[in-house]
């Protein structure tokens, strides 16, 4: 039978963070599927293409989804299809989403989609390190706390389970780009990573 304590310790680091994403759509309709596929081949070959021209390297962009189907339309109205084509970028420059937004629209126009943008930290490993140490400290406290109050001294550690989570800045959804321009700010705020250790000490 086990005997002793076991605790959950939470530790939280936070850090400004270092790269954005930008997820970018291409859409068409048109009355068939080969037409609809033609035209977005063709656009998000532009915004690609305009991407690049801003310094984007073409490792920094991949693609997300890619999707063709029929639209549905009322009873009697012309068949049409649609197709799309996300992309996701990735930079280091955190001051140019304005700069890069331009580009996709001046390349794509009214057919382009901004899904979203998040901000995210690339090397997260000493932010795990921190906040490892401090769910530990943590559980230690309480365990030791908790073997006080019912006469025990706390022993050594027996088992150790992790859990590991980040809190991503959330994405902002941004339905239409023909609305935005290189004016817009944007607030990066801060990138913080989880760390929970479920401890089980023996009694001394």
């Amino acid at each position: 039978m086990e005997t002793g304590v076991r605790v959950v310790g939470s530790g939280q680091v936070s850090a400004a963070p270092d790269v954005l994403r930008v997820s970018f759509s291409v859409e068409h309709v048109a009355p068939d599927v080969a037409a609809a596929v033609a035209q977005v081949g063709e656009r998000t070959d532009a915004v690609t293409a305009a991407l690049r021209e801003q310094g984007v390297e073409d490792s920094a962009i991949a693609t997300t989804t890619v999707n063709v189907y029929q639209e549905y339309r009322e009873p009697g109205t012309s068949v049409a299809y649609r197709g799309s084509h996300s992309i996701t970028v990735t930079t280091k420059d955190l001051a140019g989403f304005g700069r890069l937004l331009n580009a996709a629209v001046g390349a794509a126009g009214n057919g382009l989609g901004l899904q979203g943008l998040q901000f995210d930290v690339e090397d997260k490993d000493p932010l795990i390190v921190r906040a490892r140490e401090l769910a530990f400290g943590r559980a230690r406290s309480k365990a030791q706390e908790l073997a006080g109050l019912a006469g025990y001294a706390l022993g050594s550690v027996t088992s150790i389970s992790e859990t590991y989570g980040h809190v991503p800045i959330p994405a902002v959804g941004l339905q239409s780009a023909k609305a935005y321009d290189s004016a817009i700010t944007i607030t990066p705020g801060d990138h913080t990573v989880e760390a929970s250790l479920e401890v089980h000490f023996s009694w001394a």
